[in-house]
């Protein structure tokens, strides 16, 4: 046989194989996401899930997590998962059991329900408690051959409850491949009507081991260790499409060109944990907040369907977009007491961080500096650093911007004044006119100095149809305080208009507009 008759069969043959081999082979492990329309009883149980949570009862199977200093400092709650839309499929165990998974980029651990959540339902007297193990599958240990016992004892806090269980270990498919000898946790107690509520079985976090509990290794490492993937990165793409068939795609190894237009705008991991990155300034409408000007810590997380950032920025937002908001009586005190005193402070050239303790609302055993707009009550503070304290910080940022803007006195009073009345509700998203999207305005972040704008289609969230119909904010409140915050939680929102890339190799977040 001639060399151009090898060559040729050759070709034939690369060609064939090629085509019948997964697409992992290529780099690219994909797992297809599925996507749940969003409903009103899940928006009422993830608004009663924070509500619970703000009254300081034990909330049980809204699944908070948190963030935990590497000293061991307070921990503060970021969001729990009753309103998460997207869910994967993966398999633990030989043969494989099935799980519906929140793949979450702000968690580190898998756990899914132990079938001894089952069994303690006969010992336990909190009924509903254990029918939340019952309505989801359980992970059974003597139906998998690749079963191996550890039993580590272990909880994972969420609000001022938790899930608690223990650790097994085991192989565990995700798509085509199987990552084997890992640590998963098995929860035996798993919460109330909340979780009873939820769609999906259990959560696989893809978020860095320093926030592992018990500094179990996550699902991520082992696939590099296995080297199941050729590089370290995986992408997220979430369909922004209502009606399509499919909800998104998760692609370990690499990214899918299909998923995105143009080039990404990639920023550095500043906090490994979480997806941490930079965040620069804010603005509605194209006018800026003025919150993240010295810039802003945000956290990019797959398990979230929301944008959470700070009270003063989503006031704003509120009042920019008609949505309903909460009276606070605080806020107008301190503008009618005290408002005149900050803008004569603040002209004079006093520090917006000094002026509430000069005017003795916020104590002055620390410095409260612009940043730290968005504190809450801590009991280390005095008994001076109450709600006016908050309301003060929230006045001296919003006045500080608007005499930026060579606004007039009387018209900045009287912008201040409505702000006072468009303060988000503590308990999520706030409802809004579906008729008025087209008079709302643009919301832009600043992320690697480049502007990523969204649109109200896109910040908005329908649910409904017809009369039926209901239209929210994507947008809530969270406040974390400095050194930490001002912080943001960009969720599925932003995530549904930017394609995005967690490059561990790099320690770097890349973004690029969705396909």
């Amino acid at each position: 046989m001639g060399a151009k008759h090898l060559a040729l069969v050759f070709c034939l043959w690369a060609v064939t194989c090629c085509s019948l081999l997964p697409s992992f082979s290529f780099g690219l492990l994909r797992v297809g996401l599925s996507k749940r329309p969003l409903d009103l009883q899940s928006i009422n149980a993830a608004k009663k899930a924070r509500e619970v949570l703000m009254s300081g009862r034990p909330i049980m199977g809204a699944y908070e997590k948190y963030f935990v200093g590497s000293n061991g400092e307070d921990i503060v709650p970021l969001k729990n998962y009753m309103d998460a839309q997207y869910f994967g499929e993966i398999g633990i165990g030989t043969p494989p059991q099935p799980f519906t998974v929140i793949f979450d980029t702000g968690s580190s651990n898998l756990w899914v329900p132990s079938s001894k959540c089952y069994f303690s339902f006969i010992l336990l007297t909190n009924v509903l408690f254990q029918l939340a193990c019952y309505t989801h599958n359980w992970y059974k240990p003597k139906k998998s051959k690749t079963y191996i016992k550890n039993g580590t004892s272990c909880k994972i806090t969420y609000g001022t409850g938790s899930i608690s269980g223990f650790f097994s270990q085991d192989s565990v498919k995700v798509g085509d491949v199987v990552v084997k000898n890992q640590d998963f946790i098995e929860a035996t107690r798993e919460g109330s009507l909340t979780f009873l509520a939820a769609k999906f079985d259990g959560i696989l976090g893809l978020g860095f081991q320093e926030i592992s509990v018990e500094k179990s290794v996550p699902v991520w490492y082992k696939m590099m260790d296995q080297n199941l993937v050729n590089e370290k990165v995986f992408s997220f793409w979430l369909s922004g499409d209502p009606n399509a068939k499919k909800g998104g795609e998760l692609v370990f190894g690499g990214v899918d060109p299909k998923h995105f237009k143009g080039e990404h705008i990639y920023v550095p991991v500043t906090t490994k944990g979480y997806w941490q990155i930079e965040m620069g300034d804010f603005y509605v409408g194209g006018v800026s907040t003025g919150v993240c000007g010295g810039g802003c810590a945000a956290i990019v997380d797959s398990g979230t369907s929301l944008l959470a950032g700070p009270t003063p920025v989503v006031a704003e937002i509120n009042h920019a977009i008609g949505a309903e908001g909460v009276l606070s009586v605080e806020c107008k005190e301190v503008v009618s007491q005290y408002g005149e005193m900050i803008w004569d402070l603040l002209v004079s050239g006093v520090q917006p961080g000094e002026i509430c303790s000069q005017v003795g609302l916020c104590s002055s055993k620390k410095s409260v500096g612009i940043e730290m707009v968005t504190e809450k009550v801590q009991s280390e503070v005095s008994a001076k650093d109450t709600p006016l304290c908050s309301s003060c910080q929230m006045l001296v940022i919003w006045i500080q911007n608007q005499l930026s803007q060579k606004n007039t006195k009387d018209r900045v009073f009287n912008y201040v004044n409505q702000l006072c009345e468009s303060l988000p509700s503590p308990s999520g998203e706030s409802v809004i006119s579906c008729d008025s999207l087209s008079r709302m305005p643009n919301i832009t972040f600043t992320i690697g100095d480049k502007p990523f704008v969204l649109t109200p289609d896109q910040y908005i969230l329908r649910t409904g149809e017809g009369i039926t119909e209901v239209c929210l904010s994507g947008f809530i409140a969270l406040d974390v305080p400095a050194p930490r915050g001002p912080l943001w939680i960009l969720g599925d929102v932003f995530m549904r208009v930017y394609h995005t890339v967690f490059d561990y190799g790099n320690l770097q977040v890349g973004f690029a507009k969705s396909a």
